[in-house]
């Protein structure tokens, strides 16, 4: 019997010195989690599609195909003093070939024309294209879980507004997450408000950065080696948590139980 709940939010050794989590072993334990489908949403790129799709489908697991953008506040084309920083996470998942093309689109854009540090899109070139897409509100970096954290829960409900209208109903959904970070839990109660009153669906997720609980530390030594730290340096990146693993789908359930259709 398979798993009802499946992950949609999850780096992979592609998202470069940030996600942990290598394909074999990737796809050997959603096997064992019994997930007949999985996403692949590497930060800002799609460089390991090919083979999470190929081996994916070779281990009878539907691949979906994914990536979490950078989405720039302004025009991707603006770059120099201020933007460094300025841009919010966005989850986009392929559902068809349409979507695919899109994606591709996306992400070439974001590195030929919006590359600055990052690379980035903007609203205008996602509502060129956005069919065949599925777009999640993304951790604690999207837009509207920022401007929840900024007191601004007027202002994130109309940001989700419209986020369905430019991607159509059914294709949106706001993203909860349980992973230790004590502001998550004040987002996940605005985001299960604004659900109920725009009637706009939740999705679980866990923001999975690496494999198992354990790993965590092997992450953060990563972090360091991406930043140019060491891990004795109090002022560097650092996650706040080591909860953002794969996993099972019984954790998932104890976490979401109460968020309706989260898990679904």
């Amino acid at each position: 019997m398979s798993s009802e709940f499946i992950h949609l939010h999850v780096h992979t050794q592609y998202s470069l010195l940030d996600g942990a989590i290598r394909i074999d072993p990737l796809l050997e334990r959603a096997a064992v989690f019994q997930m007949n489908a999985l996403a692949i949403t590497d930060h800002g790129s799609m460089y390991g599609v090919i083979e999470f799709y190929e081996k994916a489908y070779a281990a009878g697991i539907k691949p979906i195909i994914g990536c979490e953008v950078y989405v720039a506040r302004g025009s991707r084309f603006d770059k120099g003093a201020g933007q460094k920083g300025g841009t919010h996470h966005l989850i986009l998942l392929a559902k068809n070939k349409q979507g695919y093309r899109n994606l591709c689109k996306l992400v070439t854009a974001a590195h030929l024309e919006g590359f600055y540090y990052k690379p980035r899109i903007d609203k205008a070139i996602l509502a060129e294209c956005c069919d065949g897409l599925i777009a999640l509100s993304a951790c604690l970096h999207g837009e509207i879980p920022r401007l929840i954290q900024a007191g601004r829960q007027d202002w994130a409900a109309e940001v989700a507004r419209a986020y369905e209208a430019m991607f159509g109903e059914g294709n949106f959904y706001l993203e909860v997450q349980n992973n230790g970070i004590a502001v998550q839990d004040t987002v996940n109660e605005a985001l299960l408000e604004i659900s109920r009153s725009l009637s706009i669906p939740l999705v679980a997720t866990n923001d999975c950065h690496y494999l198992s609980p354990e790993d965590a530390r092997a992450h953060d030594v990563l972090l360091c080696i991406q930043t140019q730290k060491t891990v004795h340096e109090k002022k560097r990146l650092k996650f706040q948590t080591d909860q953002l693993y794969f996993k099972s789908p019984e954790e998932m359930q104890s976490d979401f139980g109460v968020y309706p259709g989260a898990i679904s």
